[in-house]
């Protein structure tokens, strides 16, 4: 090395190591316990800050960290081993990045399939992330594509001959997540970056020789670097941490979120709602303290119409001005109160999840909203027929008529579709 790359690879030798191992420990505080995909994935998504902010201070640190070396250790070194394990260090943190989130669409939940109260919210009500998220849900196979090529992509890493390959697809692929965030909106545009980063890193070290591979169509001799082990035991201890990763962010990660696909994806509540109730109502009849309310589209109180989904969830879209959930980023939560996905980024519904008392005939009502966290409601319900559900309190009473509503996407667009 001559003298500036041995300054400049003290600079990013101690920036990426501040950037990569935990030193900021209270972000461990939110790592939920056990050992499965949810724990996994936000071990793997550890940054020690979560805006550019914090970049330039972890810059600042390690340049004055390179003046206070450059003085200590003025020798011509090559720093090739020190080198290679930094490479080392990069290529599994990138892996773990990559293959969580990889997995989690090639078993397609990150992006699921739009609920019913999704289709039936306008589309200027959504954000333009919901947007993205929704428009990518409704086709899972090409969900499953992604995951693969990212899966695949994070694979590829775990071997120095193939680190290249992979980092030049990471690139590419995580270049576009990247510009995805930024024109959507999104919330991981800092993280993207941040390994966008790491993958650039990784592909300077190989970039001459894949120069003069490909585009000169040069004969190119393969990296002669190899590790240096003092002691046998090190190369051991090497392919036991191998292993280990293999074992837990490929093997029980890749199983366990396999497992939660089939069984309970994390995006959407899994307690069941009232049964067979799914679908959208009419607002045949809306009363509320003795006085009926006709239907309007600029009345801020009277409902529109109302979603009874799947799952113990009910939206109702009204004219009522309120402060959407503007949360975007990937979460993954174990249990329904916390499940958001499905009112986050909507402008015109809000969402109660409930408890069903089947015993009194009543609903206990919380509004999903984290703004709204006080907003609960008390309804009984009736059911007169199959069609109708009749809702009411001490000053509420509304009747709901079920509208026998088709919908292409889920009866297949070149499918014959009678309305």
């Amino acid at each position: 090395m001559s003298g500036y790359q041995r300054i400049l690879f003290r600079f990013f030798f101690l920036y990426f190591v501040l950037q990569t191992l935990p030193f900021n420990f209270k972000y461990f505080e939110r790592v939920p316990a056990g050992i499965g995909y949810r724990t996994l994935f936000y071990i793997s998504r550890y940054m020690p800050g979560d805006n550019f902010a914090t970049w330039g201070i972890l810059a600042i640190i390690a340049l004055a960290g390179t003046i206070i070396w450059s003085l200590a250790d003025n020798k011509n070194r090559s720093y090739e081993q020190l080198y290679y394990w930094l490479r080392v260090l990069l290529r599994y943190r990138l892996a773990a990045g990559i293959i969580a989130y990889g997995l989690l669409k090639l078993f397609p939940q990150q992006l699921p399939f739009p609920s019913i109260s999704q289709l039936n919210t306008h589309y200027g009500d959504f954000t333009a992330w919901k947007l993205f998220a929704i428009s990518t849900g409704i086709v899972p196979s090409m969900e499953s594509f992604l995951g693969l090529v990212e899966t695949t992509a994070g694979l590829l890493l775990l071997s120095r001959r193939t680190a290249p390959i992979g980092a030049g697809i990471i690139l590419t692929f995580t270049g576009n997540v990247f510009l995805s965030n930024l024109a959507y909106e999104g919330g991981e545009y800092v993280y993207s970056l941040y390994l966008i980063s790491i993958a650039l890193f990784l592909i300077v070290y190989d970039l001459q020789r894949i120069i003069s591979l490909i585009s000169l169509q040069q004969a190119t001799a393969p990296d002669p670097v190899k590790p240096h082990f003092a002691k046998p035991w090190l190369r051991y201890l090497k392919i036991g941490l191998k292993a280990l990763f293999i074992f837990f962010f490929v093997g029980v990660y890749g199983v366990t979120a396999f497992a939660a696909y089939k069984k309970a994806p994390y995006q959407y509540p899994v307690q069941a709602g009232l049964p067979a109730a799914a679908g959208i109502y009419n607002v045949n009849e809306f009363t509320i303290n003795g006085t009926a309310l006709p239907y309007s589209l600029t009345d801020s109180i009277r409902w529109k119409d109302v979603v009874f989904e799947k799952w113990a969830t009910l939206s109702v879209r009204s004219n009522r001005t309120f402060t959407p959930d503007l949360s975007n980023t990937e979460e993954i939560y174990s249990n329904d109160a916390e499940r958001n996905f499905e009112s986050a980024g909507n402008a015109s519904r809000q969402f109660y999840a409930y408890v069903n008392d089947t015993a009194k005939h009543i609903l206990y009502l919380q509004n999903k909203n984290k703004h709204y966290k006080e907003d609960r409601l008390i309804l009984h319900y009736e059911r007169p027929d199959s069609s109708t559900i009749v809702l009411y309190n001490d000053s509420l009473h509304v009747v709901l008529h079920k509208l026998d509503k088709k919908y292409p996407l889920i009866i297949g667009r070149r499918k014959p579709l009678k309305l």
